[in-house]
């Protein structure tokens, strides 16, 4: 039952850190052609939450330990 629970922070985890990097580039590309400091501004703040979700810890007990 807890290999579950962690699958599902695992996938949550890398989903979200996923939708916001697509999001990040979306506006970075979008920053580059259409709105040059609007778009840079949010897509570099969606890049940072980004990171943060792929850098998220799991809970203490589903942390892979090498």
């Amino acid at each position: 039952m807890e290999n579950e629970n962690c699958t599902y922070q695992r996938i949550s985890k890398f989903g979200f850190g996923v939708l916001f990097l697509i999001i990040a580039v979306l506006f970075l590309i979008s920053g580059i052609t259409v709105l040059p400091v609007l778009g840079l501004i949010v897509g570099g703040t969606f890049l940072g939450v980004s990171i943060y979700f792929f850098k998220a810890h799991l809970d203490s007990r589903c942390e892979i330990v090498p």
